[in-house]
């Protein structure tokens, strides 16, 4: 399995870089080869802008590409906003997380992720006018960050460990910031003999149960995700907020906070 994905993996790209003159042609302002098809996979026939308010801040060379920051911060946007889908163009998994803020969040998160090259990374934010606001930053890195094995499988640590959750907060300009790390291996499933193992699922939950966010994650997470979002709130609040999370085995770990 982990072979025919790498191959397929190698196909897109090839076939990217054959349409490359007509990206060429096209609105994109990374270039890259991958936009048209990517921008059907992940936003399909619904109206699109490129926005500067949809900032993703990445650093100028990643030299751990199986640790790479990013963050993506649309709290510039005055819209509404339904989702924030963010993906790595030239990763042989694309998808990295869809965000939902639901309510007293700020549209602002960072997290690691692996990519496997230079890459451009995107986020694409769904207003509730119907529209995707696009942006993007170009990814200077190392290869192999998608297919080099965790350190968890050289160790018998995470087994006892699996799921253990700490959590801090900030007051950061008025806003009550989370930083959350999660002990899991995220094995992307593109290690021979390794199967994926990772987390897919994120809710950050009021004292009452109702979710304040909502993430969908996929493979590229890096592994010990360590997670970083406000809410739009002061940290003196005596409220409890809970993080639940569950894995593609159906795994299920919940920490208060």
């Amino acid at each position: 399995m982990q072979t025919i994905k790498a191959a397929m993996y190698r196909m897109l790209v090839v076939l990217g870089l054959l349409l490359s003159p007509l990206v060429l042609a096209s609105d994109d302002p990374l270039k890259s080869p991958m936009w048209d098809y990517l921008r059907n996979v992940f936003l399909g026939d619904t109206p699109y802008q490129f926005d500067d308010r949809v900032v993703v801040s990445v650093p100028p060379f990643a030299e751990d590409p199986t640790q790479v920051p990013v963050t993506v911060d649309t709290t510039a946007l005055s819209e509404k906003i339904e989702k924030i889908v963010v993906w790595a163009d030239l990763n042989p998994i694309q998808h990295i997380y869809t965000y939902y803020p639901l309510k007293q969040v700020a549209p602002n998160i960072s997290l690691r992720i692996k990519v496997q090259q230079a890459t451009p990374i995107r986020a694409a934010v769904l207003t509730q006018q119907g529209e995707w606001l696009v942006g993007g930053s170009y990814l200077d890195a190392a290869g192999g960050g998608c297919t080099t094995p965790s350190v968890a499988n050289a160790s018998p640590y995470w087994e006892s460990h699996l799921g253990e959750i700490s959590a801090k907060k900030v007051l950061r300009e008025g806003l009550g910031r989370y930083k959350v790390k999660v002990i899991h291996p995220m094995d992307t499933g593109l290690v021979d003999a390794i199967p994926e193992f990772y987390l897919q699922q994120l809710e950050l939950r009021d004292q009452s149960g109702q979710a304040l966010l909502r993430m969908e994650l996929s493979q590229p997470v890096s592994e010990n995700p360590v997670f970083s979002f406000d809410l739009a709130s002061d940290l003196t609040s005596t409220e409890l907020y809970h993080l639940w999370l569950r894995d593609n085995n159906g795994n299920e770990f919940e920490k208060a906070l």
